[in-house]
C-alpha cells in the first residue's frame, strides 16, 4: 500500500507543478493587471481577459469632431477579432467636455449611432491628476499622453510593446492598419 500511495503523492505532486507552470504561463501581463467598470452596467471588467491578444486602447468622446472614427474602429473590430484584436474604449470628458454624458446615455449613444461592439468601460479620466492607472502606465511606456479625443495606443500580444497613434490617424489609415496587422502576424 505504501509504494501506491507514494505513486499517487508523486502523480498528485506533477499534476501541481504542471499546473503552476500553467499558471506561470498564462499570467496575466503587468500592463493588462487593472479591472475597471463596465460603460454598460458597471460590472467589473478584468483586462487580464485579453491576455494573448493585440489590445486596442481608445480614448472616446460622442460630441467631437473624430467622433466618426468609431465607425472605423468597429469595422477594424469586427475583422480582425477572429484574429486576436480587441478594441477597447475609454470613454473620457476630458478635451473640450465632449463627452458630458452619463454611463448610460454614451452606450445607447455608441450602440445607437455607430453599432460600437467592442468592449466599452465606464467613462474615466485619460490625463490630468485623476488619470487612470492604464493610462498613466501607457503614457509612461510610450512618452505621449493623450492629447485630444481617440488617441490610440496599440498594445502587442505579450502586453510589452505599445505603440501610440494621434487622434488624427484614422482606423482606416494605410500606417494603422499596417500596425494592427503587424502586431497580429507576431505571436509572443
Amino acid at each position: 500500500m505504501t509504494r501506491y500511495f507514494r505513486s499517487v503523492a508523486v502523480a498528485i505532486l506533477l499534476g501541481l507543478g504542471a499546473t503552476a507552470a500553467q499558471a506561470a504561463a498564462e499570467a496575466c501581463p503587468a500592463l493588462l493587471n487593472y479591472t475597471f467598470p463596465k460603460l454598460q452596467d458597471d460590472t467589473p471588467q478584468s483586462l487580464c481577459q485579453y491576455r494573448g491578444k493585440v489590445v486596442l486602447v481608445v480614448n472616446t468622446a460622442s460630441f467631437c469632431g473624430f467622433t466618426g472614427q468609431y465607425e472605423g474602429l468597429e469595422k477594424m473590430y469586427a475583422k480582425y477579432k477572429e484574429q486576436g484584436l480587441v478594441v477597447v474604449g475609454f470613454p473620457s470628458n476630458d478635451f473640450g467636455s465632449q463627452e458630458p454624458g452619463s454611463n448610460k446615455e454614451i452606450a445607447e449613444f455608441c450602440r445607437l449611432t455607430y453599432g460600437v461592439k467592442f468592449p466599452m468601460l465606464a467613462k474615466s479620466d485619460v490625463v490630468g491628476s485623476g488619470t487612470n492607472p492604464l493610462y498613466k502606465q501607457l503614457a509612461s511606456i510610450t512618452g505621449e499622453k493623450p492629447k485630444w479625443n481617440f488617441h490610440k495606443y496599440l498594445i502587442d500580444r505579450s502586453g510589452q510593446k505599445v505603440s501610440s497613434f494621434p487622434s488624427t490617424t484614422a482606423p482606416d489609415s494605410k500606417t494603422f492598419v499596417n500596425a494592427v496587422e503587424k502586431a497580429l502576424a507576431e505571436r509572443p
